[in-house]
């Protein structure tokens, strides 16, 4: 039974589950935290943006994606571009020999800026750009794949191409896009200073509070016939083709739903380091995402913010003591991951964690039966044609 009120379902174990990350993420790690590690913690965060996409994309809908690294770059290019050209006035670059350009385009003999760097001048702009530029890309490669019901394998293996193909293509334009280093020393937004430990905090809050807007909007997806529809599609995708679903457009909008995410992410892990460089684009990252998400928890929104902040502490931590075996240990964790809990520490915490709750608790009766309310699996109920018979 759906809740009637905001208040109701705060009240509901889901939206204690929320009210206790908030506490967590507002009050708890803020006091215990100087500035440095809540920094740490924020730029964690950023990731957990491409992980509830990932949870939508590949959870959801059965779509894995292995290059979220491109969508998360260019969220960041683009806040870095506005950054740059915002530290890069005429009177902050007098020294150079083509003064009012980016430091990268000058050292590269660059002598005029480009015209595509040319509306990020613009921070409404920039704005836009954070969302559209992912959103615009994601809708080009899901009309070319999945007009073409290209997925599965086949779908991971060119997403992972697409981030390859990024990574060069910037590390080789480095005229233009900074090259193997990115775009660097970012000081201001706006006139202010983003590098002093109360800009830091703020930023952090910042995230903190976009965070929960993408979870919600998620939320709501999830929970609209369209979600039910997705998982339809994970599922039996022919059943929802045949009962006259254009499948494709489903994969598309989430797809682009994902990638947003991502952008979003992106931007605001530019603000939170300072700098976006293509170490941020490729392979690597766009896996390491995909074990953000696995390891929380592919089906749940809330396991795989948790999972980008438990695997990027263990990478901070792990990576400062014993820095050549970080990504062995990172392999190690997603293959122990999929072999031992493929449902992550959600499907952990549901399965044995719960089951105490309801001990510990008193459950509401039902209205009419007066038996106890199940757990939820986590997948809203189908619609009756398109219900899938568990064995």
């Amino acid at each position: 039974m759906k809740s009637s009120s905001p208040l109701n379902w705060l009240k509901s174990r889901e939206g204690l589950y929320y009210l206790a990350l908030a506490l967590l993420l507002v009050v708890i790690l803020p006091l215990a935290l100087d500035p440095f590690r809540l920094n740490m913690v924020g730029k964690y965060l950023t990731y957990a943006f491409v992980a509830i996409g990932l949870v939508m994309c590949w959870g959801k809908a059965g779509i894995l994606s292995l290059g979220q690294g491109v969508f998360f770059g260019l969220g960041g290019y683009c806040m870095a571009m506005f950054l740059k050209l915002e530290a890069s006035t005429p009177e902050a670059t007098a020294h150079q020999s083509t003064p009012g350009i980016p430091d990268f385009m000058d050292w590269n003999q660059v002598t005029e800026l480009p015209w595509f760097w040319q509306p990020f001048h613009s921070f409404s702009f920039t704005l836009m750009a954070v969302l559209l530029v992912p959103g615009l890309l994601a809708f080009i490669i899901g009309v070319a794949m999945f007009k073409r019901r290209v997925s599965g394998v086949y779908f991971a293996i060119i997403t992972q191409a697409i981030a390859s193909i990024l990574t060069i293509l910037i590390i080789g334009q480095q005229g233009y896009t900074g090259g193997v280093n990115g775009i660097t020393d970012l000081q201001t937004l706006m006139g202010w200073s983003i590098r002093t430990d109360a800009a830091k905090t703020t930023l952090y809050f910042v995230g903190v509070a976009t965070l929960f807007v993408c979870l919600f909007v998620a939320r709501w997806v999830q929970n609209s016939k369209f979600g039910r529809i997705l998982v339809a599609m994970r599922d039996q995708e022919n059943r929802v083709r045949f009962s006259g679903y254009d499948v494709a457009a489903f994969k598309i909008f989430i797809f682009c739903l994902a990638a947003m995410f991502a952008g979003v992410g992106g931007a605001l892990f530019t603000l939170q380091v300072g700098f976006m460089s293509p170490s941020f684009v490729g392979i690597v990252p766009s896996i390491e995402m995909v074990v953000f998400c696995a390891l929380g928890g592919r089906y749940s929104l809330l396991g795989g913010v948790y999972g980008a902040l438990l695997v990027n502490a263990a990478k901070s931590g792990f990576s400062e003591s014993f820095p050549e075996l970080w990504p062995y240990a990172m392999g190690a964790l997603f293959i122990g991951v999929v072999l031992a809990f493929p449902n992550g520490l959600a499907g952990l915490y549901r399965r044995y964690v719960m089951p105490l709750e309801d001990r510990l608790f008193t459950r509401k009766p039902a209205a009419k039966t007066g038996k106890a309310e199940p757990a939820r699996s986590g997948d809203e109920s189908l619609p009756d044609h398109l219900s899938v018979e568990k064995p």
